[in-house]
C-alpha cells in the first residue's frame, strides 16, 4: 500500500507542477506545455492538477479542456470513493 501511496503522491507533484510551469511559460510569453500532456498528467495525478487549475487559476475557461479536466477528475473520486468502500468492508 505504501509504494502505491508514494506513487500517487508523486504523480499529483508532477501534474501540479506542469500546470505551475506552464502558467508561468503563458505569463513570461514562452512555448507552452501542450494540452494533451496536462491532461495526461491529470489522469495519473488528478487532485494535483486540480488543484493546479484551481488554486493557480490555470485554464479554468479554455473548453474543451476544463471539461475533459473535470471528467477526469470525476473519475478519479468515484474511483477514490470506489477503493474507501473495498478497504472498509474488506
Amino acid at each position: 500500500m505504501l509504494p502505491a501511496l508514494t506513487l500517487l503522491s508523486i504523480a499529483n507533484l508532477v501534474a501540479f507542477s506542469l500546470f505551475a510551469i506552464d502558467k508561468a511559460r503563458a505569463r513570461s510569453a514562452q512555448r507552452r506545455i501542450p494540452e494533451r500532456t496536462l491532461l495526461l498528467a491529470a489522469l495519473f495525478g488528478g487532485v494535483g492538477a486540480g488543484l493546479g487549475q484551481r488554486l493557480l487559476r490555470h485554464k479554468t475557461r479554455k473548453q474543451p479542456f476544463a471539461a475533459w479536466l473535470s471528467l477526469i477528475l470525476t473519475l478519479h473520486i468515484l474511483a477514490l470513493l470506489a477503493a474507501a468502500i473495498i478497504l472498509w468492508r474488506g
